[in-house]
């Protein structure tokens, strides 16, 4: 079956959710990551640190360049995902929308390109 990632992106500018929500969406993700085990759609999933946290390689030089932070300049910014193990688009975008509903963001569908 083809895999895909559901990656959540979050935009720069909206408002961090109160602890309460917060707490709210962990459980409500927790709830969607145990459905998808048990589907046996699971491959993997994380939620990734602030994109502050982040270092940017660039080896097609000369020599490797090392730069704090992401390196494109974007208004949206990887929070998240799942890798999922589906029979189809259709079934991946199911999971998406049951994803996007727990953790209160926008989940882009992609497939991996086949080996």
């Amino acid at each position: 079956m083809p895999e895909y990632m559901l990656s959540v992106n979050h935009v720069d500018g909206e408002p961090i959710p109160r602890s309460d929500e917060m707490e709210r969406m962990f459980a409500d993700v927790g709830a969607f990551n145990d459905k998808v085990r048990e589907a046996g759609a699971w491959v993997f999933a994380g939620g990734l640190m602030p994109r502050e946290t982040a270092t940017t390689v660039d080896n097609t030089g000369d020599a490797p360049v090392l730069n704090d932070g992401p390196f494109a300049e974007t208004k949206e910014w990887l929070g998240g995902f799942w890798i999922i193990d589906v029979a189809d688009l259709d079934e991946a975008l199911r999971w998406a929308e049951q994803g996007s509903r727990a953790c209160g963001a926008p989940v882009e569908v992609r497939p991996f390109q086949a080996e």
